[in-house]
């Protein structure tokens, strides 16, 4: 979407086209559909052409429709300097919000498998989860180097998510509570292991 044009005059009127196309394209997308521009201005009930201004391709369009497009950080305020704590808060939050727009994200995991869609607009792609959980270890960066850092911020990540959900729900058999409750058990194992494993500090 262009910025500019979004900018450039009457931005109320600009911003409801905005929220209409995006809240379309999150509707089909919760229906299970991959809509395109085209798609979602029809049901928008904006032109095509309007559309294309806001959104060039379909890449553009997806990557505003999936949830949290925005969210900057996912600690609370005042976190402390608890790494666990600060850890656990954000999983949490992180996985409440999965479990909160399920369908949307088990159809953005689908289209992340899609060998024939863009990878580079597709937001599961980009790991925005990592600046969370990296956000949240943030204390532990004199105790563990960059590496091990990242290590273990990768291996978070791998724990928990949309992809773990749909795993330990439609594989493991567990309840959407009991799944919520393993990912947060496994990102405090990973953590809790780290930490035995680095190397005293002198």
């Amino acid at each position: 979407m262009s910025r500019s044009y979004l900018e450039l005059g009457r931005s109320g009127q600009k911003r409801r086209t905005l929220d209409a196309l995006v809240d379309a394209a999150r509707a089909m997308v919760a229906d299970g559909q991959t809509p395109t521009v085209d798609e979602a201005a029809l049901a928008a009930g904006v032109s095509r052409s309007t559309a294309y201004r806001y959104f060039p391709g379909q890449r553009e369009l997806l990557a505003a429709a999936h949830p949290e497009t925005g969210s900057a950080s996912m600690l609370p305020e005042n976190p402390g300097d608890n790494p666990a704590e600060r850890l656990d808060a954000v999983v949490a939050t992180f996985i409440a919000m999965i479990l909160q727009t399920e369908a949307q994200q088990r159809t953005m995991l689908k289209l992340s498998l899609d060998p024939d869609l863009p990878a580079s607009g597709l937001p599961l792609r980009q790991g925005r989860a990592i600046p969370w959980i990296t956000e949240a270890l943030d204390p532990l960066r004199g105790a563990l180097g960059d590496a091990e850092l990242r290590r273990l911020v990768l291996a978070i990540r791998s724990a928990i998510g949309i992809e773990s959900l749909v795993w330990l729900t439609d594989i493991g058999g567990l309840s959407r509570d009991e799944a919520l409750a393993s990912m947060r058990w496994s990102a405090q194992a990973l953590l809790r292991h780290a930490l035995e494993s680095a190397p005293p500090a002198y």
